[in-house]
């Protein structure tokens, strides 16, 4: 054999084997990178049962966006307080009107979503069956939207956040990254922005008009009254009511 040709196949062989390991390394980095997504996104979340959040990812996306359109980040309205800091009034008017299983599920509510996919079924209008905890994920960690990509990531998290948290914690954290206006986020900030008080000292009615802007807070004003908004509170009032008041978040662990 010439000694061209045994360059030849030596070449040959050598590509072969520089291929079979840029694959090999590939699958490595698809297998390892989501492990280490996952193995991160643990650690994070374990780590916010104890450590408040200085922010969220709707206000990062919130400034972002004022960047983007304005040349200027919004001045955001942001102050944290511990759930002993805030009116048991607001929370009760807050489980009252988003997720009055909260205590019970795990994170999702199937009664919500079985009668959200019968009114799928049925034509009807699409609502959204998405429980404290889900809106603390999204809230937290994800952007505003509605792909599957986002879904999916928010299952992840709320699996997370149901499991290494108790539900006072969750409770907490929602009420202090909540967008309760244009720019205002959080119970305390709100109370002060709209009341000129401590999220301590709201009452049951203040209370009920921070969470009735919750499913919108850009269109349920609390700076511009509307006849929709007060229905909405007048609800949210009965629900507490029926709840059994304060005395419901005993049930809260």
């Amino acid at each position: 054999m010439s000694a061209r040709k045994t360059r030849r196949r030596k070449s040959k062989a050598g590509a072969r084997k520089t291929t079979g390991r840029g694959r090999s390394g590939l699958l490595r980095l698809l297998v390892l990178a989501p492990l280490a997504l996952a193995a991160l996104s643990v650690v994070t979340v374990g780590a916010l049962r104890w450590l408040d959040p200085p922010s969220s990812a709707f206000m990062l996306e919130h400034r972002l966006a004022g960047l983007w359109t304005e040349g200027r980040a919004p001045r955001l309205e942001y102050h944290w307080v511990d759930l002993d800091d805030i009116d048991p009034e607001l929370a009760l008017a807050v489980i009252a009107a988003e997720d009055q299983r909260f205590p019970e599920h795990h994170g999702f509510d199937l009664v919500e979503l079985r009668k959200v996919l019968a009114e799928l079924g049925e034509g009807g209008p699409s609502r959204g069956a998405s429980t404290l905890t889900q809106q603390t994920a999204k809230n937290l960690f994800l952007w505003p939207g509605r792909d599957y990509l986002r879904k999916g990531i928010e299952a992840w998290f709320t699996v997370l956040i149901e499991t290494l948290w108790p539900k006072r914690r969750i409770l907490e954290v929602y009420l202090n990254i909540a967008q309760f206006g244009p720019e205002v986020y959080g119970a305390e900030a709100a109370s002060r922005r709209y009341f000129d008080r401590s999220a301590a000292n709201l009452g049951r009615s203040r209370a009920a008009r921070l969470a009735a802007v919750l499913p919108d807070p850009r269109g349920y004003r609390l700076d511009r009254p509307s006849e929709r908004r007060e229905r909405r509170v007048g609800w949210i009032l009965a629900q507490m009511r029926q709840l059994g008041g304060i005395a419901y978040l005993e049930r809260l662990r």
